[in-house]
C-alpha cells in the first residue's frame, strides 16, 4: 500500500502550492505587493502538468479502475471523483486565463484572478479530502495484494507512458524552482518587503 503514502505526498505537494498561491494573492490584496508573475506561472504550470496531466490519470487508470472492479458499490463515488478530475482540468484553464488577463489588464483584473485562485484551491481541497477520507479507506479494504502491487508500481515508478520514468525528477525540479522564486515564507526567493 505504498501508493497511499505517495498519493498523500502528492496531495501535500499540491496543497503547498495552493497555499502559496493563496498567500501571494492575499499579500497583493492586503499589502499591495506587486504581483510576482514568474512565481504564479511556475505554480500554475506545476499544478497543470503534475496534478491534471499526471497524478489524476494515474488515479483513474489504476486506483479507480481496481476499486470499481473489487467493490462495485463504489461506482458512484468513483464517477464523482472522475468527473471532478475532468472539471479540475477545466478549472486550471480558467485559472491560466485569469492570470493572463491579470498580467495584461493590470489591477482591474486582480479580483477575478484572486477569485479563480480561491475557487481552484477550494475545489481541490474538497476533492483531495473525499479521496483520502472515502476512496482510500475503500481501497484498503477491497484491493488484493496483486492490485496493490499494480497500483504501487504505477505510483512509485511514475510509469506514465507519455511522461516516462524520469518525470518525477522534472516535477521535483519545478517544485524547487517555485521555492527559489517565491518570497518568504513560501520560499527562499527575494523578500517582498
Amino acid at each position: 500500500m505504498q501508493a497511499i503514502a505517495t498519493i498523500h505526498d502528492e496531495h501535500r505537494s499540491l496543497a503547498a502550492v495552493l497555499h502559496g498561491m493563496l498567500y501571494l494573492v492575499r499579500d497583493i490584496k492586503l499589502r499591495g505587493t506587486p504581483p510576482n508573475f514568474p512565481v504564479f506561472d511556475a505554480m500554475i504550470h506545476y499544478v497543470d502538468t503534475f496534478q491534471e496531466r499526471f497524478h489524476h490519470p494515474k488515479e483513474d487508470a489504476y486506483l479507480f479502475r481496481l476499486v470499481r472492479q473489487r467493490h462495485p458499490g463504489a461506482g458512484p463515488l468513483i464517477e464523482q471523483l472522475a468527473h471532478e478530475h475532468r472539471v479540475g482540468a477545466q478549472k486550471i484553464r480558467a485559472l491560466e486565463q485569469a492570470l493572463a488577463r491579470y498580467r495584461s489588464g493590470g489591477a482591474a483584473e486582480f479580483p477575478a484572478f484572486a477569485e479563480a485562485v480561491q475557487a481552484y484551491a477550494s475545489f481541490h481541497w474538497d476533492h483531495m479530502r473525499v479521496e483520502e477520507q472515502e476512496l482510500l479507506p475503500l481501497a484498503r479494504v477491497h484491493l488484493t495484494a496483486d492490485d496493490w502491487k499494480e497500483v504501487d508500481d504505477a505510483f512509485a515508478n511514475n510509469a506514465d507512458p507519455l511522461l516516462g520514468a524520469s518525470a518525477n525528477a522534472g516535477f521535483e525540479a519545478l517544485f524547487r524552482r517555485i521555492v527559489n522564486l517565491a518570497p518568504p515564507p513560501i520560499g527562499v526567493g527575494p523578500g517582498s518587503a
